[in-house]
């Protein structure tokens, strides 16, 4: 009987890997209700929230491929300046909408193939690639903008982009979607579990018949059409392309990841989990916008909690 007992007792690491993020959520939420209850109790302060977490969530979710796979993306905050500008200039030539929207979108998965290309071509780390492409596609961004912002996009798709269905923001509605298509790749697909595998043991993934080369491409192309999503989105929260726009996001998205249980170790985490860590950042931010914290003291605050969270990681799975 007490081997029943302590077989069906669970664990702190199981606690923990379920219902973690959930708690961060509550205590967060439950902090600013105190401290600005006559703010925080407010349909409008969702949505705030709600739009503000969009982009996060977005550049989360293909970051968290990248990790899934024990690798990173450090270029996720210029493939959005990038794919954001070039889907900019596109419109305001006169193309139309979707076309551009289309079209930045593709630049992004192309800028996601150009890493997982040159991963697999050099053999390096991840890091060492993104932290290249990084600086690479912020600067072609500075060269095709002219270092000026771009603006004065067609009336219909600021619009659509500003629209809310029940206080929820059209921006956060597409990140929500685009959650729930990369929640069914991973959990019902062969191509999910195939990546899973790949970050578990990419040994063992590999005497088990998975192509590497062409799993690390496809995660590298996902990671990149959710930075150029992320690039249109941030369009129609902001109203203009930024050369400077997303810049440090990289570290938003990181955060998201681990926050919302991610393994920085590879081969570990779940959408909902990352969804629910881009709307942590989001509240962070909001919190600390309402109680005037200063903007520098953010990085401080999110610096802290990747480190606090690959920390936490890295014991949870020693006490496993």
């Amino acid at each position: 009987m007490t081997e029943i007992k302590n077989k069906n007792k669970l664990t702190f690491s199981q606690v923990w890997q379920r219902f973690g993020t959930l708690c961060i959520m509550i205590i967060l939420l439950a902090v600013l209700a105190i401290l600005r209850p006559a703010y925080f109790f407010k349909p409008e302060t969702i949505s705030q929230i709600l739009s503000q977490s969009a982009v996060n969530i977005l550049i989360a979710l293909g970051e968290f491929f990248a990790i899934l796979i024990a690798g990173i993306d450090l270029s996720v905050g210029s493939v959005v300046a990038l794919s954001g500008l070039i889907t900019a200039k596109l419109m305001v030539s006169g193309v139309a909408p979707v076309f551009a929207v289309l079209l930045g979108i593709l630049i992004g998965a192309v800028l996601g193939l150009i890493n997982g290309i040159l991963v697999n071509a050099t053999g390096l780390h991840p890091f060492i690639i993104t932290l290249g492409t990084q600086a690479i596609y912020r600067g072609i961004t500075l060269i095709t903008s002219n270092s000026s912002a771009v603006f004065g996009f067609p009336v219909g798709f600021t619009k659509f982009m500003a629209q809310r269905v029940i206080y929820i923001p059209v921006v956060a509605i597409i990140a929500f979607l685009v959650a729930v298509i990369l929640s069914f790749l991973t959990n019902k697909t062969k191509l999910g579990r195939n990546i899973y595998a790949l970050g578990g043991n990419r040994e063992s993934a590999w005497y088990s018949g998975i192509n590497i080369k062409l799993h690390t491409l496809i995660v590298f192309m996902i990671s990149g059409i959710c930075a150029g999503i992320a690039g249109v989105v941030l369009l129609g929260r902001v109203g203009s392309a930024e050369p400077a726009a997303a810049t440090g996001f990289e570290t938003y998205a990181i955060a998201a990841a681990i926050i919302g249980g991610t393994s920085f170790f590879g081969g570990k985490g779940k959408v909902f989990g990352v969804v629910m860590g881009g709307l942590i950042i989001g509240v962070i931010n909001f919190g600390m916008n309402l109680l005037s914290v200063a903007s520098t003291m953010q990085q401080v605050v999110m610096g802290a909690l990747i480190i606090g969270s690959v920390a936490l990681d890295r014991f949870v799975s020693n006490k496993k």
